[in-house]
């Protein structure tokens, strides 16, 4: 085994970030491996794109060590290997998306043939082979959007950081870009900024939480706490519905989260129903409508709850 495979592809060791006497990043430290997509959580202003800058070499950290793929950030070594889009990327409205993306290839070092090749297969990866000669202004938000996701894909990198992938996209074209995010997550390690908690949780199995730029949770999801919660959202606001929960011998504790969500703790019982039988069981016999039942905590609640 090569020293490239056992080593993360990316590990960042204490890292502090300092904009004047503003500390934008504080003693942050992880690991990320090669695999499933990673999701980078926090408000506004919690150092996000600070830290998506100095992983790209865009800027760099003020104490503390990163290292991509056992090399700098920014470092040729890691040239073509890691790519960025950035919340606002935007397109030249004077050039076809034909030439722009066959610019970006030329620029990884691909002469035309290649570069031609590289637009058309990753417009086809985000299904707008057909606006290859289009110029910007003929598309809609979108479009573009999926274009510039298009040009992050060039080269096959290794690494892909892609900040809110699917905002701004219709219900369709975000679903589309999540099952080409998944279709590609056994070559290519994503790491996902988005305030769209649920769509982070269909696609990621490990969390980097920021909060005023300090790592506040840094965890693998992983299905442990299936038999010990479920989480339940109702069609309407039932005001005896956690009393007539409780009643039920498994379940030890009722929270509503939020409007019409409950978490329900529950210690499993040999010879009983299961759980979720008797939870339907109780809304059928009570004329009460459920809207999603979940085993285990959604990703807001691990965080937040």
């Amino acid at each position: 085994m090569s020293s490239l495979q056992k080593q993360p592809l990316i590990k960042v060791s204490n890292i502090n970030k300092m904009f004047g006497s503003k500390h934008a990043l504080n003693n942050v430290s992880f690991e990320i491996n090669k695999g499933a997509p990673v999701a980078l959580v926090g408000p506004n202003g919690a150092g996000k794109t600070t830290l998506f800058s100095i992983l790209c070499g865009y800027i760099q950290q003020t104490s503390g060590d990163v290292s991509i793929m056992g090399h700098k950030p920014g470092s040729a070594a890691t040239f073509g290997s890691l790519a960025a889009l950035p919340q606002d990327a935007q397109l030249d409205p004077r050039f076809s998306i034909a030439h722009q993306l066959k610019f970006y290839g030329q620029l990884q070092g691909f002469n035309s043939k290649k570069s031609k090749y590289e637009a058309e297969r990753t417009l086809d990866l985000v299904g707008l082979k057909e606006v290859l000669n289009e110029k910007p202004g003929a598309l809609s938000h979108g479009m573009r959007k999926r274009v510039t996701i298009a040009q992050a894909l060039i080269g096959e990198p290794k690494i892909v950081m892609l900040d809110e992938a699917t905002a701004g996209l219709d219900p369709l074209h975000a679903r589309q870009i999540r099952e080409l995010v998944a279709s590609l997550s056994s070559e290519t390690t994503f790491i996902l900024s988005s305030h769209d908690l649920s769509e982070l949780e269909r696609l990621c199995e490990q969390v980097l939480y920021l909060e005023n730029g300090v790592l506040r949770e840094h965890q693998t999801l992983t299905n442990e706490a299936d038999l010990s919660y479920i989480t339940l959202r109702m069609a309407n606001a039932i005001p005896e519905f956690e009393q007539k929960l409780k009643a039920i011998s498994q379940i030890t504790q009722v929270t509503n989260t939020q409007d019409k969500e409950y978490l329900i703790s529950i210690e499993p019982q040999e010879n009983d129903l299961p759980i979720d039988i008797q939870i339907l069981q109780l809304c059928h016999d009570n004329n009460w409508q459920y809207k999603q039942m979940i085993n285990g905590k959604t990703l807001e609640n691990q965080l937040f709850s």
